[in-house]
């Protein structure tokens, strides 16, 4: 049975703190993404290079990789709030630098790289300690419905930073345009100076952090939730599809552009990609608007059964309007079915170590996508893109019917509020 929080349309957005904080964080998830289109359109503009392209990419994931546990830690010892102010201050020296840079043009190879490192450590600090900070402001009742609507706001910003970003350029240029987008950070900065929540507003008061230990944290926490077959399922769940899938055929777009042959290549590519965001923005406001899904473990499997399903699908298509359509439900299910697992993991999390629990989610989830690009991409130079996320899909597909196994041998309750 749903539990009255589960039922509730946007049960988050009637708490005034989290209504300030989704304003404000969906402004800088806006900004992250229009960064992202000025700074892409002058590397090619610059250096066209596809190697340093490639370079973006891994320079965003890998840093989740190998510093999602450290941020978590962080998280746990120090104020949130802080952390997060800390990675939008490196978004915006990133963006002032850009600007700088291009309107003396000066950018050189070396300066770029440097960038793209600060910019990946920007998003690596960010991800933990908003969680962390989320479950601060909406407690556990409506974790689920923040976690989703913080879900919705960064594929908003994914459809809304394009258009924003090309704007800017057009009217205003590249320089000013990236300078302007570094003041978008502001309000969360501003915001979070003396927003009354982290581990002093803590109604049981601030959670012991244990001691930061180096590389035996990672084994204590393994050790520590080894008994939750919840949460280790969610984190084989996020880093299987990571690994597998990811992001990894959002560059081969172009490419099944060009094979659907429909029209404008450019434009067949274009509304690919959007077809995917749109689906997932269409499935946080639907499923809040009627406060479905109530976050359990086997449902998150069931929903990313489907999500490969839908991707195998994809892959095998001619007809370029049910590529469409069925890119839009693989961006329905994924935001379903991750949201989904990023609310048992956070829920099940002993809160001492939560931060770093996060963190090992946000290593398995995010940073195992920068070997997305091997799995569907230099395979698929091989095979073929379509093979290559077929095999792929089916390879997620298999692994969540061994977590089905690995879960019903648990004793451990499947739901959030069972």
């Amino acid at each position: 049975m749903k539990s009255q929080s589960s039922q509730r349309a946007f049960a988050a957005l009637r708490h005034p703190g989290f209504r300030i904080y989704f304003i404000t964080s969906s402004l800088a998830m806006m900004a992250d993404s229009i960064e992202h289109v000025i700074s892409y359109w002058i590397l090619f503009e610059k250096f066209e290079s596809p190697a340093l392209g490639g370079f973006a990419i891994i320079s965003h994931w890998l840093p989740f990789l190998f510093l999602s546990f450290w941020s978590g830690a962080l998280a746990d010892k120090f104020d949130p709030r802080r952390i997060i102010q800390i990675g939008m201050g490196f978004f915006i020296l990133v963006s002032c630098v850009w600007g700088l840079l291009i309107t003396l043009d000066a950018i050189e190879m070396w300066h770029a790289i440097v960038l793209l490192i600060l910019h990946g450590l920007a998003g690596v600090l960010w991800a933990p300690a908003t969680q962390i900070l989320v479950h601060d402001i909406v407690g556990p009742e409506q974790l689920q419905s923040a976690i989703r609507l913080n879900a919705t706001a960064r594929y908003l910003g994914l459809l809304a930073g394009p258009a924003i970003g090309s704007g800017l350029m057009l009217f205003l240029g590249p320089a000013s345009g990236i300078l302007i987008n570094a003041l978008i950070y502001l309000p969360l900065i501003i915001w979070l100076w003396k927003a009354p929540y982290g581990p002093r507003f803590r109604s049981n008061g601030p959670a012991i952090a244990r001691e930061f230990k180096g590389f035996s944290d990672i084994l204590y926490t393994f050790s520590a939730i080894a008994g939750n077959r919840v949460v280790i399922t969610m984190i084989l769940l996020g880093g299987g599809a990571a690994l597998f899938i990811g992001n990894g055929y959002q560059p081969q777009m172009p490419e099944f552009a060009l094979d659907l042959g429909h029209g404008n290549p450019g434009l067949a590519y274009g509304a690919l990609l959007s077809a995917d965001a749109f689906g997932a923005l269409i499935a946080g406001v639907a499923l809040e608007a009627r406060g479905l899904l109530e976050a359990r473990a086997r449902t998150a499997l069931v929903l990313a059964m489907f999500w490969c399903l839908a991707l195998g699908i994809f892959a095998v298509l001619t007809n370029y309007f049910l590529a469409l359509m069925f890119l839009f439900i693989v961006g329905f299910l994924e935001l379903s079915f991750f949201t989904m697992a990023q609310t048992l993991v956070q829920l099940r999390a002993p809160q001492q170590i939560r931060g770093r629990v996060i963190g090992l989610f946000a290593m398995s989830a995010l940073g195992m996508r920068t070997f997305s690009g091997i799995t569907i991409g230099v395979i698929g130079g091989i095979i073929g893109i379509h093979w290559s996320l077929a095999l792929s899909a089916a390879c997620v597909f298999f692994l969540i019917l061994a977590l089905f196994v690995y879960l019903g041998r648990g004793k451990l309750p499947l739901s959030v509020n069972s």
